[in-house]
């Protein structure tokens, strides 16, 4: 696939290098990258990584939705959400954090829980890691600006946390805490019927297929939430701590990408 110059600015900015196709390769293979790191394993051999022109699908199963959040419009899941004290991460928070985007959008981003900024501002992924997942969402030809892509939710987003409210600083999500969650985020689902999820970083992947199998084992499949075609991958931060990943994080937005074009085709 041939990029653009826009396209190839916002790859740099996620520290990848692109390089052009070998003469040998097939016609419209992924464009390889390089950090100047050594190549991770052989797509296939172990860690349950699979080809991405041949995904497996992992059906998960969903959680216990809470009384009356099944038949909620977006209203009365937003006010349900900001009232919310099942779990007791209120007493801590400034703001819920509902989600953001396009309410029909093709693309469903779930990440994990909100952190200071967050919370803050009440919205998902802003700071460093927001920056980040911004550029990796254009390098893809979308956005959560409805203004950039011009309405269309072909190319927009809908994003959303496992969990509406921080935990204490900054804390891992608890168990218990993700489960008083889940129906708000199955409902959000169901509102917005996207066309795929990607699923970015260790709370999330674990919430949405109900394992407990690690990231690196999960990704290079596609799997299934709520019958939603489902791509795995590292959270911004995470990238942004390890960014001898990046080109594992590109790899998998190029299935994310792969697995929406056959979507779109049925």
């Amino acid at each position: 696939m041939a990029w653009d110059e826009r396209q190839r600015a916002m790859l740099a900015e996620m520290g990848v290098r692109l390089w052009p196709p070998t003469p040998s390769g097939p016609q419209g293979a992924a464009v390889p990258v390089d950090l100047g790191q050594a190549p991770g394993p052989p797509s296939g051999k172990g860690g349950g990584e699979a080809r991405a022109s041949q995904p497996s699908e992992v059906v998960a199963a969903p959680g216990p939705h809470a009384t009356g959040v099944e038949a909620m419009d977006w209203p009365g899941l937003r006010a349900a959400v900001a009232g919310c004290t099942a779990c007791g991460l209120c007493r801590g928070r400034t703001n819920t954090v509902f989600g953001v985007g396009h309410e029909r959008a093709h693309w469903m981003i779930v990440g994990e829980a909100p952190g200071e900024q967050e919370d803050r501002q009440g919205e998902p992924f802003v700071g460093k890691a927001g920056q980040l997942l911004d550029n990796m969402l254009r390098a893809l030809g979308l956005s959560r600006d409805a203004q950039a892509v011009g309405g269309d939710p072909a190319r927009q987003v809908f994003i959303v946390n496992v969990l509406k409210c921080r935990p204490p600083g900054n804390r891992n999500p608890q168990p218990e805490e993700v489960a008083r969650c889940e129906p708000f985020l199955q409902r959000q689902v169901a509102l917005v019927q996207p066309k795929l999820i990607l699923a970015m970083g260790r709370f999330a992947v674990q919430s949405l297929l109900q394992s407990q199998e690690a990231i690196g084992r999960l990704r290079g499949r596609v799997h299934r939430y709520q019958g939603v075609p489902t791509v795995v991958t590292y959270h911004p931060a995470y990238l942004l701590r390890n960014p001898a990943d990046k080109a594992r994080g590109w790899d998998d937005l190029c299935l994310a990408r792969e697995a929406m074009e056959r979507a779109g085709s049925t």
